[in-house]
Order: C-alpha cells, then sequence, then structure tokens
C-alpha cells in the first residue's frame, strides 16, 4: 500500500488557527488542541459579552436618569417618565435621554414639564 501524504491543507488550517491564537500566553498559543479549546472558548466569550454590553448600557442608562429624575425639580420616577413619553408619544430612547440627563439636565426638566401637562 502507498504512502498518501496529506498536502498543505491541515497545515494551513493550523496555522490560521495559531494566528488567530498568538497573543494568548503559554500552551493556549503553542499546542493545536489547546489553541482550538481557547478559539472556541474566546468567540464563545466575545459573543457573549457583545450581547452583555447592550445590556450594560440600558442598565447605566435607566440608571443616570433615574438619577436626575428623582433630583428636587422633577416629582416623579423614572417608571412614571417613560409612561407619560410613551402616552405622549415622544419617541426618545434611553440613550438619548440619559445623554441630556447628564448634559443639558434644564432641557430633561422642561420635556417633563410639557409631559405633565
Amino acid at each position: 500500500m502507498t504512502r498518501i501524504k496529506r498536502g498543505y491543507i491541515t497545515r494551513r488550517r493550523r496555522t490560521k488557527m495559531r494566528l488567530f491564537a498568538s497573543s494568548f500566553r503559554g500552551a493556549h498559543s503553542r499546542l493545536t488542541r489547546t489553541i482550538t479549546q481557547q478559539k472556541l472558548r474566546a468567540l464563545i466569550s466575545s459573543y457573549r459579552d457583545r450581547v452583555r454590553k447592550k445590556r450594560d448600557f440600558r442598565h447605566l442608562w435607566i440608571a443616570r436618569i433615574n438619577a436626575v429624575v428623582r433630583d428636587s425639580k422633577v416629582y416623579y420616577n423614572y417608571s412614571e417618565l417613560m409612561h407619560n413619553l410613551y402616552k405622549k408619544q415622544l419617541l426618545l430612547n434611553r440613550k438619548i435621554l440619559a445623554q441630556i440627563a447628564i448634559l443639558n439636565r434644564n432641557c430633561l426638566y422642561m420635556i417633563s414639564n410639557q409631559i405633565r401637562k
């Protein structure tokens, strides 16, 4: 039986994986099996954290809006503000409201007073 040479395909696949894992420490950048495991783990973690980042920013925006809304000039809390925004059909998302709350509080007070009327 003749010997079959595998060619360059496997080597090319492994070098691609090694390039991906070149910044990893220790055996995670040298050994093929651990490289594949770490690559899979890194891709899973990056996907999970991309989803989590959206969640964390939403929590941050809500906390910022709530802190400003509970200030002495506005007399109700975050949930009532959002409810009244939807009732009056003012389409401002939480990111924009948080930026307004931090950079220009008077503008947020004007918006809340218009909603109340």
